[in-house]
């Protein structure tokens, strides 16, 4: 099964602080050995090495790329994409939204994910089932 995974799962999994951590780290490891495939989208790498490098420093960081990424099936995001994403995101015109958010969203929609691998409620508020 395909799943998405989101920034906010990727942090709990990183962060052994994180109250989500065992959760998510239990989850990870039991959707890898199902054979489940994590999608996710490089606005999501960028977020996320960007906040793991700021909260947690750069051996996460590295431990994020060596380890994890590699189990990641990255969709890279094209200008049509992203243009559909910032105009929904403006439609929405929500200030907790963000453009990653959408482009989640925008790429969910276009590859039929209905799962989300996410502690995001916008998941949710836009009809999607969040794991775990």
């Amino acid at each position: 099964m395909n799943i998405f995974i989101d920034t906010s799962a990727l942090l709990a999994v990183l962060d052994a602080d994180d109250a989500r951590h065992q959760r998510a780290k239990a989850f990870w490891e039991n959707a890898i050995n199902a054979g489940d495939r994590f999608v996710s989208h490089n606005y999501v790498l960028v977020e996320t090495s960007a906040l793991v490098g700021r909260r947690l420093g750069i051996e996460a960081f590295r431990i994020f790329e060596r380890d994890v990424v590699s189990f990641l099936d990255i969709i890279w995001v094209t200008r049509e994409i992203h243009s559909a994403a910032a105009s929904a995101l403006l439609i929405a015109a929500r200030r907790s939204l963000s453009l990653v958010d959408c482009v989640s969203f925008e790429i969910m929609g276009r590859t039929g994910i209905q799962t989300a691998f996410a502690f995001d409620r916008h998941f949710l508020d836009y009809g999607y089932e969040a794991v775990p």
